[in-house]
């Protein structure tokens, strides 16, 4: 896992792109993200400059263009992120999180409904590891 690569909102924005359909050049991600965030050439290079520091992203040139891939896979970054916020706003406690979002009442009921069967599925895992260890 690739532990020191942190995202910025904006670097989520190009990664999801490349997540969602690599490669990609450059004047894809343009149009991609014109209507949402107005990003011109330059700023989406300085961006995908800092991803490739990072490690997060590698280019080929082919056809006269540089052509973008991810370097890293969606979940690697999503756990070390989610790890990350849970640590760093609720002490590293899931249930506090959970306590405060539907105190705050945004949980739906799909969410609910969507942790009960998390936690159904996580619970019956956790007792088959047991019966076999």
């Amino acid at each position: 896992m690739h532990k020191n690569i942190n995202l910025s909102d904006g670097e989520w924005k190009l990664m999801n792109l490349l997540w969602e359909k690599a490669p990609r050049t450059i004047a894809q991600m343009v149009a991609a993200l014109e209507e949402d965030t107005g990003w011109n050439k330059n700023t989406i290079f300085v961006m995908l400059t800092r991803l490739e520091e990072k490690g997060a992203v590698y280019f080929e040139n082919k056809d006269r263009s540089r052509q973008y891939y991810p370097a890293v896979r969606k979940e690697e970054i999503s756990i070390k992120e989610t790890k990350s916020f849970l640590k760093k706003v609720y002490g590293g406690s899931i249930g506090l999180m959970v306590a405060s979002m539907a105190g705050q009442k945004a949980l739906t009921q799909n969410d609910i409904e969507e942790l009960y069967a998390i936690l159904e599925s996580t619970g019956n895992e956790n007792k088959k590891e047991e019966v076999n260890d």
